[in-house]
């Protein structure tokens, strides 16, 4: 029961679902989640620990630079269930069409280093 509360928690704000959305099909550095979402670095933080704790997805450390993808085959079926449902659902929302134009034709095109040195000047 534990398990779905956290999911469902997880789910529960629009951010958090644009980030999901934005890592279908592909591993984003926190600063490229930080300009998609156009928010304070804190903030996304706390959004992407939130999404962590629930297992919704799973990051690697690279140097200084953090990665985060969606949870694998290898998750629960309940994160599994839970991840096809959003991405099943909001793929083509209109905000989910605008992030992944964002990313494709700005966001991923840009270094990591350079978006967080443009991010710490910001």
């Amino acid at each position: 029961m534990r398990k779905i509360v956290n999911i469902t928690k997880a789910l529960a704000d629009e951010n958090r679902l644009r980030v999901l959305c934005a890592l279908q099909g592909r591993e984003l550095c926190v600063c490229q989640i930080i300009a998609l979402l156009k928010l304070a670095p804190s903030t996304v933080s706390k959004h992407i620990s939130i999404l962590y704790q629930a297992r919704l997805v799973e990051a690697r450390k690279a140097g200084r630079w953090m990665y985060y993808r969606l949870a694998d085959k290898s998750a629960s079926p309940e994160v599994r269930k839970a991840l096809q449902w959003i991405c099943s659902v909001l793929g083509n929302a209109e905000k989910i069409q605008q992030d992944t134009k964002q990313l494709c034709c700005s966001i991923m095109k840009t270094k990591p280093e350079e978006l967080c040195n443009l991010q710490n000047r910001g």
